[in-house]
């Protein structure tokens, strides 16, 4: 890695939120990505007790400039879920006026679930890169999960959010899901290099991160060869 890079994986209901049911359930990963050297860091899906990972991320000496969100479901940027009511991003703003940057296909969602303006939210496009410091973070438009599902490469890293699990990936069954969308983005992810590692928006097996060539021979999504074949699992 760039020897500049911060990398924290967290997991909810573990590293943070060790109390809320919730999070337990959910087994959400957070990440802290950042610039070493000038301190500053964003966070990668807040939800779940987001000034616990703030006060993480301040213990490192480092300094939150922003947030990414990989996709609108409460479980990732925060809302009401299944009777609980995740504080999310609009709790992370009340401790600091950051920029929450979004794929822009993702806005009005985002908007609808947390209740935060659409003010707050900085729309992007496939290709776009944030830079913390030097940390340069180019932020892949994954539709599938969600219309505006984005994952995140970052010096050989990929976090993936709901897009790519090490086993498995995002549900295409909910609202703005797509599974013909869910093949190409699992293709232009299975495009990167082999010793990419992929880490996942939540720990649904182990390890809690993988190579992306361990990922490609052992994860079922990868099994069909064509889209006709991968269709079929939905009964298209």
């Amino acid at each position: 890695m760039n020897d500049r890079l911060y990398f924290r994986q967290l997991l909810s209901g573990t590293d943070f939120a060790v109390h809320d049911q919730m999070a337990h359930q959910m087994v959400n990963f957070v990440y802290l990505i950042g610039d070493t050297q000038t301190r500053e860091c964003i966070i990668v899906d807040p939800a779940y007790a987001v000034t616990e990972i703030a006060e993480i991320a301040q213990s490192d000496d480092m300094n939150l400039v922003g947030a990414l969100g990989t996709h609108y479901h409460p479980d990732h940027v925060g809302g009401k879920m299944m009777g609980w009511n995740i504080e999310g991003i609009s709790s992370l703003l009340e401790l600091n006026e950051i920029p929450i940057h979004i794929q822009i296909s993702e806005v009005e969602w985002v908007t609808k679930t947390t209740g935060v303006s659409s003010t707050h939210l900085t729309p992007h496009v496939g290709g776009d890169v944030v830079h913390v410091g030097e940390i340069a973070i180019t932020l892949l438009h994954t539709p599938g999960h969600t219309p505006g599902s984005q994952c995140f490469l970052v010096d050989g890293n990929l976090v993936s959010g709901d897009t790519l699990f090490l086993e498995g990936c995002g549900r295409t069954d909910l609202p703005g899901s797509n599974p013909d969308d869910m093949y190409d983005s699992l293709n232009m992810l299975a495009s990167l290099p082999s010793d990419t590692i992929v880490y996942p928006g939540h720990r649904y097996s182990d390890p809690a991160f993988l190579a992306l060539g361990q990922v490609r021979e052992s994860n079922y999504v990868f099994k069909p060869t064509s889209k006709e074949g991968w269709l079929q699992w939905f009964g298209q």
